[in-house]
């Protein structure tokens, strides 16, 4: 066995100097998966962040309403602060689907679901200030349905470039569904 005779180098060979163009190589291969792997996370910040940001800003401006809290609705009807927690859950799934896609390059091979995307993402923005700071109810319950048609046609382009990203979609497909449930409660009230 070769190993037996195997010596630890120390530190002041005259050898232990030299690098050779194997060791060269291999720390500008570690150098250049360190470059991506930060431009990844740097990517992955800006996708989860810019709707979750947006999100928070369209609850700060148009998220409270007081006719909400009425006492005649019924119990199965979450809180106005639950619907604001789950939306912005919601927006932080959807960047991180996106994401997700975006990295496997879909955006290009598929450029419908980009605009499906930003489609859902405006929706999704211009449902609380048409309920609760317009009061079209209606009009909430037209947008909601939108939310969830652009939503579908995510989850099926998502699911094309990256499974894992189109069944991220699925709990927002599903939040999208209660939502308009609500919001024809909110009709009806």
């Amino acid at each position: 066995m070769e190993s037996r005779n195997l010596k630890q180098r120390l530190t002041d060979d005259p050898g232990a100097g030299i690098t050779t163009t194997n060791d060269k190589n291999r720390a500008s291969g570690r150098e250049k998966r360190m470059a991506m792997a930060k431009r990844g996370l740097r990517s992955l910040a800006i996708a989860v962040s810019f709707p979750l940001s947006l999100t928070l800003l369209n609850i700060y401006l148009f998220g409270s309403d007081h006719s909400y809290g009425a006492p005649a609705k019924p119990f199965w009807l979450p809180p106005l602060w639950l619907i604001h927690i789950t939306s912005m859950v919601s927006s932080f799934v959807m960047g991180l689907s996106a994401w997700l896609v975006w990295a496997e390059g879909g955006f290009h091979e598929r450029p419908t679901a980009f605009s499906l995307y930003l489609s859902q993402l405006g929706l999704s923005l211009a449902w609380l200030p048409t309920v609760f700071w317009m009061g079209a109810s209606w009009m909430g319950l037209v947008v909601c349905l939108a939310v969830f048609a652009a939503l579908v046609g995510c989850s099926r382009d998502f699911r094309e470039v990256n499974p894992i990203a189109g069944d991220l979609v699925k709990p927002c497909l599903a939040w999208a569904a209660f939502l308009a449930i609500v919001n024809l409660k909110l009709v009806f009230l």
